[in-house]
């Protein structure tokens, strides 16, 4: 049970402090109302970033397999909610400068992660949903699928440091660093995993 609660307790902590520390930042004064949205829609995102790897590696404690897949999946739409609400704002606020970052035209380097992180996401999402009608065999989906999450999270992480923005340096670089270190454990252990499974087939 101890285990169980400072597990989880961790987890609340590493996504609230940087939510909550953005709440408190001086620059919000003067920002629009949607503009705001956007960013806390980001922030969210990176958060959840951190979830993902952790339900589907089985490190949080408290859910079944079943329950783990589910919520991954439940979490994934919210994601992709998350950053169609985080680009849509920017769209109403700015919408030269995110035009810009669209076409890979804009002069600042965070645009770029944060646009190859985005269309990863949407890759994601659309093979998941029509992963059966594209009769992928389980190893190719899981390739495909951890790739694109590897993209997903590598891509996020350099888009939010590059960020001098609402977010606090310290909570955002400690969220940054455990969810990229939560996904290289993912993909790591599924690599073991893949292995031992295919020496025990030979």
């Amino acid at each position: 049970m101890v285990r169980f609660i400072l597990i989880w307790a961790a987890v609340a902590v590493a996504i609230a402090a940087p939510i909550a520390a953005a709440a408190m930042s001086p620059q919000l004064e003067w920002r629009h109302p949607v503009y705001i949205a956007a960013g806390f829609a980001g922030i969210i995102a990176l958060g959840l970033l951190l979830v993902q790897p952790l339900l589907i590696g089985g490190y949080l404690p408290g859910l079944s397999a079943h329950g783990r897949r589910r919520a991954h999946r439940w979490i994934g739409g919210m994601l992709v909610g998350a950053v169609l609400i985080h680009v849509g704002g920017l769209s109403i606020t700015s919408l030269p400068d995110v035009i810009d970052a669209l076409l890979f035209t804009s002069p600042t380097p965070f645009s770029v992660w944060g646009v190859i992180a985005m269309w990863a996401i949407f890759a994601a999402a659309l093979l998941a949903a029509f992963r059966r009608r594209l009769r992928l065999r389980p190893r190719t989906w899981r390739i495909g699928h951890t790739i694109l999450a590897v993209i997903i999270v590598v891509g996020t992480i350099a888009h939010a440091i590059l960020i001098e923005g609402t977010m606090e340096t310290i909570s955002k670089v400690a969220l940054c660093a455990l969810a990229l270190a939560a996904t290289m454990k993912v993909v790591v252990d599924l690599r073991v995993w893949s292995n031992k499974r295919r020496r025990a087939e030979e």
